[in-house]
């Protein structure tokens, strides 16, 4: 719990130092040595006010690191002067934070490193641990992300959606290591859905909650990838699923649809049939209809084809894919997928073989190879 609260803190203690005036880069050095420092006294002294005590440690840590000989009378003169409380003691700027580490100018991987690392709370060798790359290339990533910040105004109004986007890629990462990001995640999505009165927000919440519910049952104990129609729908979470069915009917009932509300209703269907024979493809199609209104997107447009493949049958699935771009990924595997279903075996293992080529990880292309192996040793029976 201790690691926990310094994590959900760590927002909030960030924003107090930039509105002392520390830039950002300098402010977040200082949050992650205080943090740190609460990791090795909390276990023996936990402060009555763990907020004032991390605004504290980081503020000296700041004044540590600045201080020279030559100016430290006049320094400390100006910091007497800051350190006296103000209204921005009490300001809770963490949504602030949120924004400056999704900031339009950084690229995606650079957004999530910063965001995992100011918000989340992480340590950059947890980070890189979770994404398999080396401390040091990590390190850089997120310096380089501070430095292109370092001018971003702290008041300015930041974008809601590239939050969401950069949570969803933080979700979608999976976990490694000692740092489950899945969980990791939804944490920071709960506490930014805390912050806001936002549907996508919600609808984004409810998405992670509805996708983990079946993460135990989607590997086998030796990791092979196990679809969805043939999973152990005893191994999902219930809680989870009805926490986010919950969250999900809450926001829809606002009647602002965005796409991760659209997305989380497909989940929420999946969720609701006992068996994979019980879906109901029909709804499903309808809300694939809706999120490619919203979205207009290519992944969405190959997925509602699967959709229609299962709700009328996998010649209409097959018409719909045939509008869809080939070159998407996945959509060989589609469309080898609507073979076998249409009983046309012998391409159906040929095009399972060309997706497992193309295949972007290793538990999806020992999949496809499986499937294309099994076909294969059918029609020579």
């Amino acid at each position: 719990m201790g690691e926990l609260l310094l994590r959900e803190l760590t927002p909030a203690v960030l924003g107090v130092l930039v509105h002392r005036g520390v830039d950002f880069a300098t402010a977040e050095d200082a949050v992650q040595e205080a943090l740190l420092q609460a990791a090795l006294s909390w276990p023996e002294h936990r402060p009555d006010d763990p907020k004032g005590w991390l605004v504290t440690v980081a503020w000296r840590k700041f004044l540590d690191a600045h201080r020279s000989a030559s100016s430290r009378r006049d320094r400390e003169e100006r910091v007497e002067f800051e350190r006296t409380p103000g209204p921005t003691e009490d300001t809770d700027d963490s949504l602030q934070v949120f924004f400056l580490c999704a900031h339009p100018s950084l690229s995606p991987a650079s957004a999530v490193a910063l965001t995992l690392r100011a918000v989340g709370g992480l340590t950059t060798r947890q980070i890189a641990d979770a994404y398999l790359v080396p401390e040091a290339t990590m390190a850089q990533r997120i310096s380089r992300a501070k430095r292109t910040v370092v001018d971003v105004r702290f008041d300015t109004p930041g974008d809601l959606g590239t939050v969401l986007r950069v949570l969803y890629l933080v979700f979608n990462e999976g976990y490694t290591g000692d740092v489950d990001l899945v969980a990791e995640a939804i944490r920071l999505t709960r506490q930014l859905a805390a912050m806001t009165d936002d549907e996508e927000t919600a609808g984004l919440l409810a998405l992670m909650l509805l996708h983990a519910a079946r993460r135990a049952a989607r590997t086998t104990p030796d990791g092979v990838l196990v679809p969805l129609p043939e999973q152990d729908r005893s191994r999902w979470d219930t809680a989870l699923i009805a926490e986010g069915v919950a969250i999900l009917q809450a926001a829809l009932a606002r009647d602002r649809l965005g796409e991760f509300q659209a997305q989380a209703a497909i989940a929420a269907l999946h969720a609701d049939a006992p068996r994979a024979e019980e879906t109901d493809w029909v709804q499903i199609v309808s809300w694939y209809d809706e999120l490619l209104r919203i979205t207009g997107s290519p992944v969405v447009e190959l997925n509602r084809a699967v959709a229609v493949g299962e709700a009328d049958g996998p010649r209409a699935g097959l018409a719909a894919l045939a509008q869809v771009d080939p070159g998407l990924p996945r959509h060989t595997a589609a469309s080898a997928y609507l073979h076998e279903q249409a009983g046309d075996l012998r391409a159906a293992a040929r095009l399972y073989a060309d997706a497992a080529l193309s295949a972007t990880n290793l538990a999806e292309r020992h999949h496809l190879t499986r499937q294309a192996a099994r076909i294969g040793q059918a029609l020579g029976a």
